[in-house]
């Protein structure tokens, strides 16, 4: 059930009220800060799955996503043989691109190879690039949004060096607002300060 807002009609505006599972999402998911692994991995890997297209799009493909990627369990993508492949290229819930898939599985390795240093690893690694604590903007319209910003350019660039892919700094802007490292939620919005007290 979509949590009420202390005033329904102020959000942002990109939230619009007709779509109930859009604006489900902005009122319970997007900017809230993530620190959970796991759950970094899964939205890193479908904002990559989202390249070229809109987030809606993905969005209301999501649970299709956690099922046919085994609930983005790195161990067992790692393990996806090319037969399991070609039931995702089969799989009209998902975003049936060859590319995209072979991504997830090789960025899948390259996650375990950071959670190598235990719980928190991926986090730790991710969160660095704002010291810990989320960026507040103050965005007066939804369309003012930067697109991309030093710490995502940075952030692209060691993701990419570790060999990461899709991992630009336009989808990583985007991935960095949705795990609210970036606070961008409209200065009108109750959210806006509503995300902010649930940073650590």
């Amino acid at each position: 059930m979509t949590k009420k807002l202390p005033h329904p009609t102020l959000h942002c505006l990109w939230a619009p009220q007709d779509d109930a599972l859009y604006r489900q999402y902005h009122d319970e998911d997007w900017g809230v800060p993530e620190y959970d692994d796991r759950a970094l991995f899964e939205k890193l890997i479908l904002d990559g799955f989202q390249a070229g297209l809109s987030w809606r799009t993905i969005l209301y493909k999501r649970e299709n996503f956690r099922k046919a990627f085994n609930d983005f369990d790195a161990k067992k993508i790692t393990r996806y043989t090319p037969k399991k492949i070609d039931r995702l290229m089969n799989d009209t819930g998902i975003i049936r691109s060859k590319t995209k898939i072979n991504a997830a599985i090789g960025n899948a390795k390259i996650y375990l190879d950071i959670m190598k240093d235990g719980p928190g690893a991926f986090s730790d690694f991710l969160w660095g690039f704002v010291d810990g604590d989320p960026i507040v903007n103050k965005v007066k319209n939804y369309r003012n949004h930067m697109v991309k910003s030093p710490e995502s350019e940075a952030m692209s660039k060691e993701l990419k060096r570790l060999g990461f892919k899709f991992v630009g700094p336009v989808i990583v802007y985007a991935f960095m607002q949705a795990v609210g490292m970036v606070n961008d939620h409209e200065v009108g919005c109750p959210r806006h300060k509503a995300v902010q007290k649930l940073a650590r």
